[in-house]
């Protein structure tokens, strides 16, 4: 469920960039990118339009901040699962994909506005930047996948798609209280595990 930005009295500029961040996520995953103006953003935290370029240099590039910002809030998840203790390999990837679930069905504007259907709403020329940022997430899963087990016929990259196609997808069926995102994670590592048996 997207939320509104609240009103933002802070005058410092870390906290009012991050204001800026929170407001353009809100309005992003409600709006659309197209539909959402920097005056309604600059307005949301009660700043005039032509202030908010001292923080971003266009609309663009809040864009950028926000996907930016939304990607981390991911990473932390998963180092906050692993956290160098989790040595065995399927543990590992079954933790980093609870961690991925819990951020991506926590119902909050940044999860909505770095999935992929969404992301394909956005300006073409800014896919390549927006991308990079996915690739370089992604890159994460990689070095679990690298360690699994597998069958050498397994091809690894098919299986991290299969992986992160069922992933995301499940933002789009799931229903709060019927599974946690750790009963998902080990539904679907198990099923992709059996299938290596």
């Amino acid at each position: 469920m997207a939320t509104t930005a609240p009103r933002v009295e802070a005058r410092g500029g870390e906290n009012r960039r991050e204001a800026l961040l929170d407001a353009a996520a809100a309005m992003f995953a409600t709006k659309g990118y197209d539909g959402t103006s920097i005056r309604d953003i600059a307005g949301a935290v009660g700043m005039l339009p032509g202030s908010l370029y001292y923080h971003f240099k266009s609309k663009e590039d809040l864009l950028i901040a926000v996907y930016r910002k939304g990607v981390a809030r991911f990473e932390a998840a998963i180092d906050a699962a692993l956290g160098g203790t989790v040595d065995e390999p399927w543990q590992a990837i079954e933790a980093a994909c609870a961690a991925h679930l819990s951020i991506l069905l926590d119902g909050g504007d940044y999860a909505r506005i770095v999935n992929p259907e969404f992301v394909r709403s956005f300006p073409p020329a800014m896919l390549p930047t927006l991308n990079a940022e996915r690739d370089r997430y992604e890159r994460h899963f990689e070095k679990l996948i690298a360690a699994l087990p597998l069958d050498p016929q397994t091809d690894r990259w098919l299986f991290k798609v299969a992986l992160f196609g069922s992933l995301n997808w499940s933002q789009t069926w799931y229903r709060k209280g019927r599974y946690t995102p750790h009963d998902i994670a080990a539904a679907f590592i198990g099923m992709l595990r059996l299938k290596q048996a």
